[in-house]
């Protein structure tokens, strides 16, 4: 068992009990001007499973979303499920997620704001609206200005990424991802909580598309996938570019 600072996916735990262990986020109404994107996204947006479609109970959110404009980061993170699920399993999965995150955490909602099976299936995490710049509770320290997109599965070393999975998050990525930024540089942020890996206040210099474990002390997204980053990177640039291409033709 990882210590209690591992946080958002470093647990194997059955579904039932899964608690992902991050700071909680009070969420409160939306600022008029920070609603919506403020530009077009760069990459067109991938079919997406809604909440409805997958049946959350949005009896157990509690606040409001907040919004915290332009998507500057993209943090991936793997869920600590069995790898060994039916992907027509994933909305009860996401229930009994959702259930852990708001009962057991005493979250507002699901911490994520996406969630990918190993089917490449993309779902909705956090409410408030998937075009939107919700803010989740998945990076201590980073939750502004960034999405998460969780795996659902477990990546330890030698754990094979099903390239489904991988193409599922580099397509979310690639339409969440502020337009002027490159899924392979690198993007300026600066630390709101002490309990991340910086000082609250601390600027520091990621990746574009990065690891939990880049701001916060956790195996997180596991070696397996957090090796696989580059190649995310790399399939976000590529349908950034094929979409620009398409608009210029």
């Amino acid at each position: 068992m990882w210590l209690r600072r591992t946080a958002v996916c470093a647990m194997v735990v059955p579904l039932a009990f899964l608690v992902l262990r991050d700071a909680p986020v009070r969420l409160t109404a939306p600022a008029p001007a920070t609603a919506k994107p403020a530009a077009p996204p760069a990459a067109p947006r991938p079919p997406i499973v809604t909440r409805a479609a997958w049946h959350a109970d949005e009896s157990l959110v509690k606040e409001d979303a907040v919004y915290t404009g332009t998507v500057r980061a993209v943090f991936v993170h793997h869920t600590g499920h069995t790898n060994a699920y039916d992907c027509a399993d994933a909305p009860r999965m996401l229930r009994a997620m959702e259930e852990a995150h708001v009962r057991g955490e005493g979250w507002d909602d699901i911490g994520y704001n996406f969630v990918v099976d190993r089917c490449g299936t993309i779902y909705e995490g956090r409410a408030g609206g998937v075009g939107r710049s919700v803010r989740g509770a998945h990076a201590t320290g980073f939750n502004a200005h960034s999405v998460g997109i969780a795996a659902l599965g477990t990546f330890d070393p030698g754990v094979p990424v099903p390239k489904a999975l991988i193409e599922g998050i580099a397509k979310v990525g690639a339409w969440k991802l502020g337009r002027d930024i490159d899924p392979e540089g690198f993007v300026r942020m600066v630390s709101t909580n002490d309990e991340s890996l910086y000082k609250r206040g601390e600027e520091v210099y990621l990746h574009a598309v990065a690891g939990h474990r880049d701001t916060f002390q956790t195996y997180c997204p596991g070696e397996a996938l957090y090796a696989q980053l580059p190649t995310i990177r790399k399939e976000m640039a590529r349908l950034r570019a094929a979409a620009k291409a398409r608009r210029t033709d």
